[in-house]
This record gives C-alpha cells, structure tokens and sequence, in this order.
C-alpha cells in the first residue's frame, strides 16, 4: 500500500475520534467566549501602552479573562516571558526560597530544565546554586507515575511539587487531567501547604479542563504553544493562586513591580485573538497526532501515545531507530512546510538542551509547536518528536512525504 492509500485509509478509521475531538472543541470554545463575554472584551481593549506599560486596560482585562478560562484565581499573561522554560522559571524563582525542597514527581524534567535546576550547568545562578533542594521521584518502568513512592514522599519541607504534563523527550504517556488530579490529591493529604505547580506547556485546551481547574495551586506555559493560537508572536503565561501568580510576577518584572509593569506593544489584539482561536487549532493538532500515530504504528514503528489512546499534549513521539530516518523525517516535514520549505534541517547544538537536536520548523512565528514541527534529539533510541498543525490535512500532506522518506521498519 502506497503512501497515498496509507493515508485514505487511517483518515476513514479516525472519523469518530475526529469527531469527538470537533465536540471537545465546541466545549472549550464555549469556555473562551464565556470569559470574553464576563469581561465585556471590546475593540477598545486592542489598544496598547509603551514604557513602563502602566494602566495597560487591555492586558489588565486579558488576564482576567485568561484567568477564568484556566480555572484560575489570577493570571498574568506577558510578551515579555521569552518562552515556556521562561515562564516556568519565573514561577519557580517566585515561589522557592533558600532551603525549600521541590520535588518532581513525573520522572526527568525537560531538558531545558535541568539548567535552570542545576543538574546540569554551574555559576548561572541555578535553583541549587541558590539553595534550593531538589528531588525527583522515576516513573515505573511502563511511564507511569510511581504512587506508592509519591504516597511516602512529601515531607514538611517540600515546598513545591513539579508535575511535568507533557512527554518532553521522554518515552511516557504524557500525563491526563485526571492524573494530575489524583497526584494534587495526593500531595495534598500529606502536606496541605505544599505547592502543586504544572509545567502546562503542550497541554492547553487537550481536554474540557485545565489542572487549576482540578486543585493545582500554579501552572505555567507559552504563547507560541497551544494558548497563544499560532498567532501570537511572543510570550508566556502563569496562572493559579492570587498570591502565587503575584510572586512569580515579581520574579519577572521587579519586587514592588510585579503585575502592574510590562508593556504589551501594541499586541493586544493578537493575544486576544489567539486565545479565541486556540482551541480549534489545538483540536486540528489533536487530530493530526492521530493521524501520524495511526499511519507510522501501520508502518511498524513504536509509537507514543498509541494509534487510538487518548491524548495528552499536541505531540507524536515515533521511535525511527537510527541518526539516518530521524534526519530524513525531519527534512521531509521542512520540505512540506510553509515557511523556508528549501532549508535541510541539519543536527545542532540548541541553547538549553544536552544534546544535538535535529528540528524540522517551517513556521510563521520562529519555535511556534502549534503549527507544524518535528524534532529530536540526535540519541538512541531516535525518536521523533511531532507538534501541532494548524488543520490536520496540512499534517496528511506532510505525512505522505514523511512516509516515503523513511518507509517500513
């Protein structure tokens, strides 16, 4: 069977997960314009402010419309925050004082974590470097969460609780609201001051609820993934706890600034633009990680999540095996994109990450995951990582190319 057929035949056998996926996004939308509404959003919030950023109606009023769509009490939502890793060190250096403990508890942190933690890099001014203790608790050997383990594990000085939702470049199912329910639950019962903070980034608008929807204290992610809708050109976002939010703002901006200060740039639009729009493009990314995962396990590979699991982030993890599939892959994906279609991704070091990636990114704003994108780091096992898509026939497009260039295990 060609590449072509492969493809017609996997988009007949998805329908009904298409389908769902168009009511979950109906759902969220719903979410979304009831926030625009409680808020009276108008032509007039459009408007920006330069400077200090000061008075900023619009960006005062999209935070609390941001923060009612996460389930939040508070949200500051910033083009200022240069990305996830960003927003989520932000809170972190807010919350955590010399000598708290954090403790993640869904195995590894992503790779451009582990230098904003200390476990890799020295004299940065790290978390460690700055006194904070840190732990990790290992998944199980299926990558699951370990809840025996997380069941003896808070003590009085975890202050903090690291749930990483997303797969990043590990081989695990990302993590359901659900799970992240029961990991708050369980915290909670045995230290009700420790913090439950999400590393959101890839998850937005994945299901009908948000983690602050289920008892997570503080969440953390970018604009250039899901909640910025593919249009917003910079920024991050922090939402949760009042008091929470507050201090990871400070950490931002300056203590005494905090929430008040930050210029939007005349962006308000966008940002509001792309929030409205963002849970239609994540459920058009839902289904093209179908679609990848349904056509490439047909093929033989390994793949993350499996053909018809329920997802849990916008990305496809496929296990091609070797240096030579992951880079063709990735060059098949450029080559069908957009933007810089005539570029060859070629392996590089990337700031932030141990090894040398290979990155497929035709995309109108630079590391946007929402559109289309496809990378991996240049180590065994050669996974390739799949991202977003604006509508899910540009990913078939991009698959037939995908297909032919790496072909049969």
């Amino acid at each position: 069977m060609n590449s072509v057929e492969m493809l017609r035949v996997a988009e007949q056998a998805l329908i009904e997960i298409f389908s769902v996926m168009d009511t979950q996004v109906k759902h969220n939308l719903k979410r979304v314009l009831d926030a625009f509404r409680d808020h009276r959003v108008g032509a007039h919030h459009f408007a920006g402010v330069s400077g200090y950023g000061h008075d900023d109606l619009g960006r005062e009023v999209l935070d609390q419309v941001f923060a009612q769509v996460m389930g939040a009490e508070a949200a500051i939502v910033r083009v200022q925050i240069v990305s996830g890793t960003h927003a989520i060190a932000c809170a972190l250096y807010g919350v955590l004082r010399p000598g708290d403990e954090m403790l993640a508890v869904a195995g590894s942190p992503y790779d451009t974590l582990e230098e904003v933690i200390g476990l890799r890099g020295q004299g940065q001014g790290s978390l460690i470097d700055f006194g904070i203790k840190y732990r990790q608790l290992e998944l199980t050997p299926e990558g699951k969460i370990d809840w025996p383990t997380l069941n003896n594990s808070i003590t009085e000085n975890t202050k903090l609780v690291l749930i990483q939702r997303s797969c990043g470049y590990s081989w695990r199912p990302s993590l359901s609201i659900a799970d992240i329910k029961n990991i708050v639950h369980v915290v909670k019962q045995q230290n009700p001051n420790t913090i439950c903070f999400v590393d959101n980034c890839y998850g937005e608008f994945i299901e009908t609820q948000e983690p602050t929807h289920i008892g997570a204290d503080l969440i953390a992610g970018s604009l250039i993934k899901n909640p910025g809708g593919t249009l917003v050109t910079a920024g991050g976002y922090i939402a949760g706890r009042a008091d929470l939010v507050e201090a990871a703002a400070c950490r931002l901006t300056a203590p005494g600034i905090g929430s008040a200060g930050g210029a939007t740039f005349d962006q308000n639009r966008l940002l509001f633009q792309g929030l409205f729009l963002a849970p239609q493009i994540v459920g058009e990314a839902m289904k093209g990680t179908y679609l990848t995962g349904y056509v490439f396990d047909k093929l033989g590979y390994s793949v993350n999540p499996a053909p018809l699991a329920p997802r849990g982030d916008v990305i496809q993890a496929i296990k091609l095996g070797s240096a030579k599939k992951l880079i063709a892959f990735c060059k098949a994906i450029q080559q069908n994109s957009p933007i810089g279609s005539y570029l060859d991704p070629v392996p590089d070091q990337m700031p932030g990450y141990e090894s040398q990636v290979v990155m497929a990114g035709g995309t109108f704003i630079e590391g946007s995951t929402l559109e289309l994108s496809a990378d991996g780091p240049l180590r065994e096992p050669y996974i390739v990582y799949c991202q977003g898509g604006t509508h899910w026939t540009h990913v078939s497009i991009a698959l037939q190319a995908a297909i032919d260039a790496v072909g049969e295990i």
